[in-house]
């Protein structure tokens, strides 16, 4: 692997997945690699959509949407200004990520795995308003892209290697 990244050029990337697949730590771990900035999505829910998941009531088309216009604020702003960002977000259906696409398109990161392993970490991870009762609705919900819209990487991997698998993809041949 070269030492340096700067044959990626600043960009957007967005890891997605459900609940429990390492979005937050592959984000920051990529936007450390490239030098990007790093944004968590759910650090821009309104107040009533995390008291609804922290309540146990999966969000609807209609909660997202506020939501999603303004991450694709938050892509379209660093895209014009040309600085990179990884942004976590679950992006769980096609129309989410059509509703997340600024003018110039963004790169997909889909985080998967097994939903044993999933329920596992999330019933690890403490300090999250997101319960784990939630992952089965997000698995229902889940609309996978194809592997031509998004780089697939298996969570059961470790996220350095995660990591390495999405850099590999990015770096030009």
């Amino acid at each position: 692997m070269p030492d340096s990244l700067s044959s990626v050029p600043p960009g957007a990337l967005v890891v997605m997945g459900v609940c429990g697949t390492g979005k937050s730590t592959v984000g920051e771990q990529l936007a450390a690699a490239l030098g990007w900035a790093y944004a968590d999505a759910d650090n821009f829910h309104p107040p009533e959509n995390v008291e609804k998941m922290r309540a146990g009531t999966p969000l609807n088309d209609v909660d997202r949407g506020p939501w999603l216009d303004h991450l694709r604020e938050l892509l379209t702003t660093h895209q014009r200004e040309q600085r990179g960002l990884v942004l976590a977000c679950s992006a769980l259906k096609s129309d989410y990520r059509r509703r997340l696409q600024p003018a110039t398109p963004v790169s997909f990161v889909f985080l998967h795995g097994t939903p044993a392993l999933l329920a596992a970490r999330m019933g690890s991870r403490e300090g999250h308003y997101m319960p784990a009762s939630l992952l089965d609705s997000q698995l229902a919900t889940l609309e996978p892209p194809s592997p031509d819209e998004a780089i697939w990487c298996d969570v059961a991997n470790s996220p350095a290697a995660i990591v390495a698998q999405v850099l590999s993809r990015l770096r030009p041949r």
